[in-house]
């Protein structure tokens, strides 16, 4: 319908709605019908409404509360500029009822206007429920109103709101709403909106919600809403990445920010999953030069797409041949080293021990070696909750190095490179995480292998962590092994339960492999007590491990020699009690 075309529709509706509202007024009060007061009430009422108000541009087949209120509103209005023409002339009830009478109709035609239209045009084949009964839950309730969802009920926390009712919906608790639905079989859809919600409340809710639902999803956070854009469009599935998520409350991003503002960085291991996104943590806390040294050329060559408008400096390396990573320390002169080097998957460094112990010991050597040559700042080593009296030679290596970061002598020509090691768990999403894996399994119809019904790990986001790791850099003085708080573990089983909620398909069953090579069923963050507490909660301090420089030099040494490599391990690490399987 054209722009003109409903200024005529409006004033047509204007003109019946008056003649029959007076003609009802008049009938009540017992009076003649006076043409002159129509005529009067008339012509104000078409002022305010077209002219002035312009309130024909209001929708009718998308009316909301606001559209019946604002309507109202315009002729409130226009009763306010014809009263004090008629006053005296008709009484003040006569036309407090006349307009009482009209502000019924005229609702009560465009409810049934939008009745029809949207009844004819939409069928309600869906259910969904809407956790927030605040200004989100509200507009997503209005936005509802034009699609194939019917909005059951409204959840809300505030025992004030409960009983209440927002278009005829009710406002339930958690706990009405479990009875209410637990005789019908499960709804479509549970709608969080709560834009203000901490991802702990949000795992609540769906760890008390998500059996009764066919899919939940979830309101993005304030700064992250398109405020433009329907709020029903920006809905997003729960992942289990919100489920899992810490989201530590000390993080302090200008601490990072100094630390690394206007330094030069070289991060080894840069385009994979943990280096890379030090690398991208780096470009946005303003750091003057990335030097990004992988030896995988595709990892490299991805992380330098990514990052191209920071024009970093690419340099395809291993860590392990110590003559060209020396120049390279000796053509950039880094601040800042952040080694995330390493190989990292259980189960391939079982089956590549001599190459992983070369990697990741050799490796890691060289970086503290020709950081303390060069002069370089601070060090910062990403270790392993799997060095904490490691099963697998993966996080013994880890050990090692921890050990050798902790006794090197870190003096040269007059500066100290002060050297750390960040130890933390699993990080959602990373290669070789039980999460892509499980997406995959599930993607294919399944079955989900697990390991083992107990087996737990401790999760964090990769950015949560890197920031973590950054933060930890920054408050490091020299020889510290920093721990984060991962939280608490989760049981693997329950993941892939989660996992299995999430994706809609219940028939997707779980099978138990065993475990692998190296794998113990629960992994730590502390080897004793004597962890020591930060300015941070979300980061301590692990007591020191006195080793022999000399020593521990000659023994690596004798590792990378020797034949039989477990058992120098174990005689490095004497807490390394390898898990064969």
């Amino acid at each position: 319908m054209g722009f003109v075309d409903k200024r005529i529709l409006n004033f047509i509706v204007i003109i019946t709605l008056t003649f029959i509202t007076f003609a009802w007024t008049f009938f009540i009060f017992h009076m003649p019908f006076n043409i002159n007061v129509v005529l009067i009430v008339l012509g104000v009422r078409v002022l305010a409404s077209l002219l002035i108000f312009k309130d024909y541009s209001l929708s009718w087949s998308k009316a909301t509360q606001k559209t019946f209120l604002l309507k109202s509103l315009v002729y409130i209005a226009a009763f306010s500029i014809y009263l004090p023409v008629l006053y005296g002339k008709v009484r003040f009830a006569f036309l407090a009822s006349e307009l009482f009478l009209y502000l019924f109709s005229i609702n009560f035609a465009m409810y049934l206007y939008y009745y029809l239209v949207n009844k004819s045009q939409i069928s309600k084949s869906k259910t969904v429920v809407i956790y927030g009964a605040g200004k989100a839950g509200i507009k997503l309730e209005e936005e509802f109103s034009h699609s194939e969802y019917k909005v059951k009920y409204f959840v809300d926390d505030d025992k004030i709101l409960q009983k209440r009712s927002i278009d005829g919906i009710r406002i339930v608790s958690k706990e009405e709403l479990k009875e209410k639905i637990e005789q019908d079989n499960k709804l479509d859809l549970l709608v969080i909106a709560m834009p203000s919600a901490s991802h702990e409340r949000v795992k609540e809710i769906y760890d008390k919600l998500s059996v009764y639902f066919k899919a939940i999803k979830v309101l993005p956070a304030f700064d992250e809403i398109l405020r433009d854009k329907d709020f029903a469009k920006q809905l997003k599935d729960i992942s289990v990445e919100d489920l899992l998520a810490r989201h530590p409350k000390d993080l302090d991003k200008s601490v990072i920010e100094n630390f690394i503002k206007d330094k030069t960085v070289l991060i080894t291991g840069a385009g994979g999953s943990i280096g890379s996104e030090i690398s991208r943590q780096c470009a946005s806390f303003g750091a003057k030069q990335l030097i990004l040294l992988d030896h995988s050329e595709f990892n490299l060559y991805s992380i330098a797409e990514e990052l191209s408008e920071c024009d970093p400096v690419f340099v395809m390396q291993s860590v392990v041949n110590k003559e060209l990573l020396d120049k390279t320390f000796e053509q950039y002169k880094p601040d800042i080293v952040m080694h995330a080097a390493a190989y990292k998957h259980v189960p391939l460094v079982e089956e590549n021990i001599s190459e992983a112990i070369i990697n990741n010991v050799i490796g890691t050597k060289n970086a503290i070696d020709c950081a303390i040559k060069h002069k370089v700042k601070k060090f910062v080593l990403i270790s392993t909750d799997k060095a904490v009296r490691p099963t697998n030679v993966m996080g013994t290596t880890k050990r090692i190095c921890e050990m050798y970061a902790q006794n090197v002598d870190a003096s040269f020509d007059g500066n100290t490179t002060e050297i750390v090691a960040v130890r933390f768990g699993n990080v959602l999403g990373s290669s070789g995480s039980v999460i892509p894996k499980f997406k995959a399994q599930i993607e294919s119809g399944g079955p989900i292998t697990v390991t083992h019904p107990d087996i737990t790990r401790y999760f964090m986001l990769i950015n949560e962590a890197c920031e973590l790791v950054l933060q930890a850099g920054a408050i490091a003085k020299g020889g510290e092994i920093f721990i984060l708080d991962m939280g608490e573990p989760v049981k693997i089983i329950d993941l892939a339960k989660k996992m299995i909620s999430l994706s809609g398909h219940d028939d997707i069953e779980i099978e138990f492999s065993g475990l692998r090579a190296g794998e113990k069923l629960y992994e730590e963050l502390l080897i004793d007590d004597s962890d020591a507490k930060t300015q941070y909660e979300s980061i301590t301090v692990a007591g020191k491990t006195d080793y022999d420089i000399s020593k521990l030099n000659d023994d690596i040494a004798e590792l990378i020699s020797t034949n039989d490599k477990l058992a120098k391990l174990k005689e490095i690490v004497p807490e390394f009690n390898h898990n064969k399987n």
